[in-house]
């Protein structure tokens, strides 16, 4: 096997090293972020699809939670 570890053939230049490592984990953080990014855009969008998949008389509907009849805009005070 070969002891050669200079994936980003720098050769014997340490900055270059340096330089080519660092982007390297810049790149692999923008690409985690970028799949974070698209699992959130696509939770989102399954939301969505489920949503509009919801018969229409669902969203003029009364709040189902218990006690909401108590959070009307006469009960409710400023502050």
């Amino acid at each position: 096997m070969s002891d050669n570890h200079d994936y980003l053939r720098t050769g014997e230049h340490p900055s270059a090293r340096l330089r080519g490592e660092v982007l390297m984990l810049m790149l692999k953080g923008a690409g985690y972020a970028a799949a974070a990014c698209l699992a959130l855009w696509f939770l989102i969008t399954v939301i969505y699809w489920v949503g509009l998949a919801l018969p229409e008389d669902s969203r003029f509907r009364p709040d189902p939670t218990p006690y909401s009849f108590y959070l009307t805009d006469d009960h409710i005070q400023l502050v």
